[in-house]
């Protein structure tokens, strides 16, 4: 557990990268951002790599580890009404991932018997899925070479707080992808701050 990082991090997006990807289509007032197209803003972003996330108050990380490669599968973000986890993959260029994603992603669903509903939200259709007293919010952005997935869970009592702090955590995102051809679904590399990558090595003896 590690508490709130204040820390501009390596692409901080104070720092604007340049490419020939981004798409002006996508071009708005709220992200998330491809790094090409980032603002320049005074919000202090936790820099994972491939995401720089805006933390919300209160928050702490939870890292979760591989253990056979000791590479950092994911980020979880926990605040006082659930955990929130963003993740980036690579892409097509037409940036139309989410709906084939959300589809297997619904039937995994179906199998573990959790209540499964769909609605259009901010960014396209929505997932929610209900199992044993958690609610899951499960968020799609598709953008050109990269797919963001946000995912809130936690109890149901909280559940409409929970999902305004991943929409806001989505909004002030930013992607780096990054140049190298992938394939599509490939998750983008998470990489902790040193502060954090070090103390995990010390706990790890």
């Amino acid at each position: 557990m590690f508490g709130r990082r204040r820390k501009r991090g390596r692409h901080s997006s104070g720092a604007v990268e340049t490419g020939p990807e981004h798409d002006e289509d996508f071009d708005d007032v709220d992200g998330p951002w491809d790094s090409a197209a980032a603002p320049r803003d005074d919000v202090d972003r936790l820099d994972l790599g491939s995401v720089l996330l805006p933390m919300p108050d209160e928050a702490q990380l939870q890292v979760e580890m591989d253990q056979q490669t000791n590479a950092v599968r994911a980020v979880h973000i926990l605040t006082p009404v659930g955990q929130l986890t963003v993740s980036a993959f690579a892409a097509p260029k037409s940036g139309d991932l989410w709906k084939e994603v959300g589809a297997e992603l619904i039937e995994g669903l179906k199998e573990d018997g959790a209540r499964i509903n769909r609605e259009n939200g901010e960014w396209g259709e929505e997932i929610t899925a209900r199992n044993q007293g958690v609610k899951i919010l499960f968020v799609g952005i598709d953008r050109p070479r990269w797919l963001l997935r946000g995912v809130a869970a936690g109890p149901e009592e909280h559940f409409e707080q929970n999902a305004e702090a991943l929409r806001e955590m989505l909004r002030g995102t930013v992607v780096v992808r990054g140049e190298q051809p992938m394939p599509p679904r490939t998750p983008l590399p998470v990489e902790l701050p040193e502060a954090i990558a070090r103390h995990i090595q010390q706990q790890q003896g």
